[in-house]
């Protein structure tokens, strides 16, 4: 952590935000300092995005006053914000991808000289800029043909040259590989280091303690409680965004079953070796490993989606050989991926069209969809899987990343699956969202589903699973049942499956 220094760079002050019929905030402060990381935490509806775009300039404040280095200003424009010195670097960013990276930094101000474009101004600036930053990137490369974090990188670059000196990261590294988060963090820490403010939004709670310095949790649109990072913990946290420990989170109920609903005997395939292993009835199968371990590769070849060249799958006792998703989801596997916006889902489609989409067949005849059916399908799972939703009609798109993820969910059972692939369920979903997950698993196995659980967050995969297999450059290197996943403390042993994931053998 950089070494936190007393100027307060922004202060926002009994700020209140009234919509019709709803009131968004309710006398929420909030400061920023320079040469810190100022985390601002809390579930889907808490109150984040619309503190952030009152100081944005998106949206003008109902009450309350906005302080920049201890004098009152007033501003309605994202324009007039950035010229106060504040910058945003969204989830989704904004950056002209047919436009070369120079033109990004200029669009709409492009310097001249003598009445022609200055490119050589246009270029030398910005890569002086991006130079400054150790950010490797051309400043003539054409912004579409960079990375997802590449552009996040030209995105900062490009406010950090419009002299913003409070930047806002929203969910900044939801699509991001890991090695693009190590340079983004590294980044981070070094603006951190030369004063600037920084305000960082995540739901990934690991992220905050090892980026952040302060952290002001939100909830229901009001100001809880500012802490320091160091002076508190996960648990304190979760209990101050939804009132309950995670412990409850993960406090699920297990079921006993030694029926076996899938078999896996040495399975060969791209990415994987020799795999075998089974999963019950009412199991929740762990998988973990680092990035290229193989698991997701795995699960892709039994649900069809991947070919693999060698080995055996069984599913309850009869085997298959999954060719494509159509054979997985006829053998009764329900996979949710990891991209769920991508893989998952029709965004631009309605709720009611993604719960039916996987099993359209099933409630067709001779061509036609029994409309009645597909109506009632989706309203049954809206309310029995709680997706908060205007109604059935609503699109996709327009929910939150945790009810999204409940609308595959309900794609999944409206096909009657007996296996139910997890993979990385509660990535880029609010703490709320994931308790509510967590339930619907235990409902799952509660029903007799075979759960298998891939997640690279140890608290979350091993707070879940009956047992754990660990994996290690497309090989098995562990599986550990539930009651060997604490130490003598009742600590999770997460050094021994990290060990283990790392090819390193242990007791």
């Amino acid at each position: 952590m950089g070494e936190v220094m007393q100027k307060e760079l922004i202060r926002l002050e009994g700020i209140t935000k009234l919509f019709p019929g709803v009131r968004a905030l309710n006398d929420v402060s909030f400061d920023v300092r320079s040469g810190e990381v100022h985390a601002l935490i809390g579930e889907n509806g808490a109150g984040k995005s619309t503190l952030i775009k009152i100081m944005m300039g998106v949206y003008e404040q109902s009450e309350g006053k906005i302080f920049i280095e201890n004098k009152e200003v007033n501003y309605r424009t994202p324009a007039e914000a950035l010229k106060l010195g504040l910058g945003a670097v969204y989830q989704d960013v904004t950056l002209a991808n047919h436009l070369t990276v120079g033109e990004n930094f200029f669009l709409g101000n492009l310097p001249r000289k003598m009445g022609m474009v200055d490119w050589n101004e246009i270029y030398s600036a910005s890569q002086s800029t991006l130079d400054d930053l150790n950010i490797n990137i051309d400043s003539q490369e054409i912004v579409g043909h960079l990375t997802i974090g590449q552009q996040e990188m030209v995105s900062i670059a490009k406010i950090i040259y419009q002299k913003a000196n409070v930047l806002v990261f929203d969910e900044p590294t939801a699509l991001l590989t890991n090695e693009e988060v190590e340079i983004l963090f590294d980044l981070i820490n070094r603006l951190r280091d030369r004063g600037y403010g920084i305000i960082y939004i995540s739901h990934r709670l690991e992220e905050i303690f090892q980026m952040c310095d302060r952290v002001t949790v939100l909830k229901n649109g009001e100001y809880v409680d500012t802490l320091n990072v160091d002076e508190t913990d996960e648990n304190e946290l979760v209990q101050l965004m939804v009132g309950r420990s995670v412990e409850d989170m993960y406090g699920i109920q297990h079921v006993e079953n030694e029926e076996v609903a899938l078999r896996v005997e040495n399975l060969t395939g791209n990415g994987f070796q020799d795999i075998s292993f089974e999963v019950h009835k009412g199991e929740i199968f762990g998988m973990f490993g680092l990035i290229g371990a193989g698991r997701t590769e795995i699960c892709r070849a039994i649900f069809g989606a991947d070919k693999y060249e060698s080995g055996q799958v069984y599913i309850h006792g009869k085997p298959v050989h999954n060719k494509k998703p159509i054979e997985g989801i006829a053998s009764s596997i329900a996979f949710l991926t990891e991209d769920r916006k991508k893989e998952g889902l029709c965004l631009g489609l309605d709720v009611e069209k993604n719960i039916n989409l996987a099993s359209y067949p099933l409630i067709s005849k001779n061509g036609f969809i029994n409309l009645k059916t597909e109506r009632e399908r989706a309203e049954k799972y809206i309310d029995e899987i709680r997706i908060k939703t205007p109604s059935r009609l609503q699109l996709c798109q327009n929910l939150s990343g945790g009810n999204q993820q409940k609308v595959v969910i309900g794609k999944w059972m409206c096909c009657d699956s007996d296996i139910f692939i997890f993979d990385e369920p509660t990535v880029g979903v609010d703490i709320g969202a994931k308790a509510e997950i967590y339930k619907l698993i235990e409902e799952l196995i509660a029903d007799g589903k075979a759960v298998i659980l891939i997640s690279s967050y140890l608290p979350e995969v091993m707070g879940l699973s009956d047992r754990l297999f660990i994996m290690s450059e497309g090989k098995c290197t562990g599986l550990v049942d539930r009651k060997d996943f604490y130490d003598e403390h009742g600590k999770l042993r997460e050094d021994m499956a990290l060990s283990r994931a790392s090819g390193i053998m242990t007791d």
